[in-house]
């Protein structure tokens, strides 16, 4: 299983950004898919997920303007991104669980100005 992430960059404050995570080498139903962030000095945390079934989990920080949704045809998830703040700045990872193995994307850079 790999996965490639695309869509990351620099925005300034307020604005929007849509991430999308590929996964090839899949031939059964992906079991859960789902988005990190790390920012330096921190912690890896989760940003959202969403399950086979189409049940998301957002925490606090990002809810009402973090969406993620996933296509189950072309085993892509997405992360639409609006009213982005500074404190959003991370390396954003894309996250996978399947066939009862993790799998994680390269990570991409989201740099939100003030």
């Amino acid at each position: 299983v790999q996965l490639v992430e695309s869509g990351g960059g620099l925005v300034q404050a307020g604005g929007s950004l849509r991430l999308s995570c590929a996964a090839s080498g899949i031939i059964f139903s992906i079991d859960l898919m789902g988005w990190y962030r790390q920012a330096p000095g921190n912690q890896r945390e989760l940003v959202a997920s969403v399950t086979s079934g189409g049940r998301t989990n957002y925490p606090d920080s990002v809810k009402g303007r973090f969406t993620i949704s996933r296509d189950n045809v072309k085993n892509t998830v997405y992360l639409q991104m609006n009213t982005l703040k500074p404190e959003d700045t991370a390396v954003y990872y894309c996250n996978v669980f399947y066939r009862d193995r993790e799998y994680w994307g390269q990570g991409t850079q989201v740099t939100v100005s003030s």
